[in-house]
């Protein structure tokens, strides 16, 4: 049986929100689609409140992860300990709140891993080692599948550990940066692979925010806080098709809808 997982960027703001509370179902069902990852991390801008993962979750998304933006809103603290199905990154200090990973039902009794990671190059050396976290995580409990979220800044450190979970992993995807890659591949073993998914959110602006404030921000002026663009939304998104019985990716496939 090959099973179709949808992964979802970076959720940028309300109108972000909206534009998946329209979109997702639609997109789900024309391509079958029986497992849905969404980073939801930009909800709020810089955060997730709440009421926007109630929303995102029943726009259709199975599980939420997170990022660098996990405690922006200490709203949401209390909402991750008891909601299962929101993840943040596993290498976060052990003290952190939340999960970092989490074991799901699947379609047919297939046991679906998430595991959300943070890079640490060019994000914040206070992190744990990405690497030998998800080596540790890999010895819990078992799963049939393995997804993996890489919320990271640099295209190599994200290429390493999916090179570094070939063969243990199914499919692994970045996020963070808020741009599609064109990069959708296979590697050896099995895992397909893609360097970011990019994000859903105002089309029209730099990442996401005011393109004015960015570029108030590149010229130097006065700190601001950031605010979603207006205009037309897009929502990227890849589609990985896995092999349930032989544990391989057999297609990466971008799925955007601008």
């Amino acid at each position: 049986m090959n099973i179709h997982i949808l992964a979802v960027g970076d959720v940028v703001g309300d109108a972000g929100v909206d534009f998946l509370s329209r979109h997702l179902p639609a997109l789900r069902k024309l391509h079958d689609i029986h497992f849905t990852v969404v980073c939801g991390e930009n909800a709020a801008c810089n955060g997730l409140l709440p009421a926007q993962a109630d929303a995102i979750f029943a726009a259709g998304a199975d599980v939420i992860t997170m990022g660098n933006h996990t405690w922006d809103k200490q709203q949401i603290v209390k909402y991750m300990d008891e909601n299962p199905y929101i993840i943040r990154p596993a290498n976060y200090t052990r003290r952190a709140p939340g999960r970092g990973w989490g074991v799901f039902d699947g379609p047919r009794g297939l046991r679906i891993r998430v595991v959300n990671l943070i890079g640490r190059t060019a994000m914040d050396s206070n992190f744990d080692n990405p690497f030998t976290r998800v080596d540790e995580v890999l010895k819990r409990e078992e799963a049939g599948l393995t997804l993996v979220d890489f919320h990271a800044e640099a295209t190599s450190e994200k290429g390493a550990m999916a090179w570094h979970l070939d063969g243990r992993a199914q499919a692994l995807w970045g996020t963070h940066t808020h741009v599609p890659t064109a990069d959708c591949q296979i590697l050896p073993q099995g895992l397909g692979f893609v360097t970011d998914l990019g994000m859903t959110g105002p089309s029209r602006s730099v990442i996401g925010i005011r393109p004015d404030q960015a570029v108030n921000r590149f010229l130097g002026g006065l700190p601001r806080r950031f605010q979603p663009a207006e205009g037309p939304c897009k929502l990227d998104a890849v589609l990985f098709c896995i092999d349930a019985q032989s544990k391989r990716c057999v297609s990466v496939q971008r799925v955007d809808i601008a």
